[in-house]
């Protein structure tokens, strides 16, 4: 059996991507001059469980795995290795819950940070982290790279945001690491030890994160 066999009894043909023009446009970044090499597949997840079997299966036939969410990033941390399944995480993409009380939204990896603004703003809240790449970039992009932008200054960086998440690690187990409560002191910050890591430490696929009351509209 090979790979793309143990892959195909949990997802959908339809969505197990092997032509080679299709898989060139999502091999790679937006950093030029990093290296990118030819996967086997790129896979398009719709699930936490269908990521994790995707794991699973590239573990039995020693078989490299790349996480991709939108493909903005500039250092190539979502380029392809020669060989090796990508998995896309652009299906994921649903507001999962919006807390108005707690001030927290629950969200799948593949939701694009602008339509999360949108989301929240309904609620009378915001979500300060504001990359350049904001109106196309991923919330499960920016938690693997510590996205920032302009608003940092003032209000801090994706990690600031995160209070937990789901992640399959690179032995294929589901875990859950954080809180979703204003106060969480105790053990290890794993949160914080994940966001930022690019990838190298599991797929993440959902995303606790913190919200703001919606400022005022500026002035100038």
């Amino acid at each position: 059996m090979t790979v793309l066999d143990d892959i195909g009894a949990h997802v959908p043909a339809h969505r197990v991507l092997i032509d080679p023009d299709v898989m060139l446009g999502l091999s790679k970044d937006q950093g030029e001059g990093a290296a990118a090499g030819k996967p086997i597949a790129v896979i398009r997840a719709e699930s936490t469980d269908e990521v994790a079997e995707i794991v699973r299966a590239c573990i039995r036939n020693r078989v490299p795995v790349v996480a991709r969410g939108a493909g903005t990033g500039l250092s190539g941390g979502a380029n392809a290795a020669a060989g090796c399944v990508v998995i896309a995480l652009d299906r994921m993409n649903q507001v999962l819950r919006v807390d108005p009380m707690e001030r927290l939204a629950v969200v799948q990896a593949g939701v694009v940070n602008d339509d999360l603004r949108r989301e929240v703003a309904g609620y009378g809240l915001w979500y300060p982290p504001d990359p350049a790449s904001s109106p196309w970039s991923t919330i499960g992009g920016n938690v693997a790279t510590n996205a920032g932008g302009i608003c940092c200054v003032k209000y801090g960086v994706t990690r600031d945001y995160v209070l937990a998440l789901e992640m399959v690690t690179g032995t294929g187990e589901v875990v859950r690491i954080g809180h979703r409560t204003a106060k969480g002191v105790a053990g290890y910050d794993l949160v914080g030890l994940v966001v930022g890591a690019e990838g190298t430490l599991g797929v993440i696929t959902e995303v606790t994160v913190r919200l703001r009351p919606l400022p005022p509209s500026p002035r100038s």
